[in-house]
């Protein structure tokens, strides 16, 4: 079962509930969105992963800020919006594994599942420390995994099975972090990233 199969799964029941009410989503709605949100938040944090830094910076703050959560107290802070610090800062996360692209991964997101821009946002932010909690666990109960090359192993694997999964989580995965169309996210893509910021950018 792939990470986010296994995450998915557990999202199920009470969580989804809880994520709906505060979309203000029915259910199979909010599952929908979940199902596509899900694959583009791991994908991302694969491609973070694939650079030797970005897999020591992003195992670091698993262990500091994210180990020994579970995902039903996460999910509580971030709901309840009462602290938490950085385990349950949303934005915060997603800055991080997006890299200043969170306004393409919301627009995305939104036409792929017909939410609000806002409400694809508002999933995201909910979603990121789950998954970032998710992660957490993952790497302590891999015993000798839990390095940064065993991060980016699981996390490769994981970008690979959403990409060739395709369907809604790798097409948005395909179109948010490609910025210059030629199928693959590499060091081109990064500079587009980073004259975006500066530019308005296409929506």
């Amino acid at each position: 079962m792939s990470l986010t199969d296994d995450l998915l799964s557990q999202l199920q029941g009470a969580p989804l509930q809880q994520v709906s009410q505060q979309l203000g989503l029915d259910p199979q709605q909010a599952s929908g969105a979940i199902s596509a949100a899900l694959p583009l938040l791991m994908g991302a944090l694969g491609n973070n992963a694939a650079q030797p830094q970005g897999a020591q910076a992003l195992l670091g703050a698993l262990q500091t800020n994210h180990s020994g959560l579970d995902i039903g107290s996460v999910l509580g802070s971030v709901l309840g919006g009462g602290g938490g610090g950085a385990a349950a800062n949303g934005a915060g996360i997603l800055g991080h594994i997006f890299g200043g692209n969170e306004t393409r991964a919301e627009t995305g997101l939104a036409q792929a599942t017909g939410l609000s821009p806002s409400s694809s946002g508002q999933l995201l932010k909910i979603l990121a420390p789950i998954v970032m909690a998710f992660l957490a666990q993952r790497m302590t109960s891999g015993g000798s995994q839990a390095d940064a090359g065993g991060l980016a192993q699981l996390l490769g694997q994981e970008k690979q099975q959403v990409t060739q999964a395709g369907g809604i989580g790798g097409g948005l995965l395909a179109s948010v972090m490609d910025q210059d169309g030629d199928g693959q996210f590499g060091v081109s893509d990064l500079i587009k990233l980073g004259s975006g910021l500066l530019g308005s950018g296409k929506r």
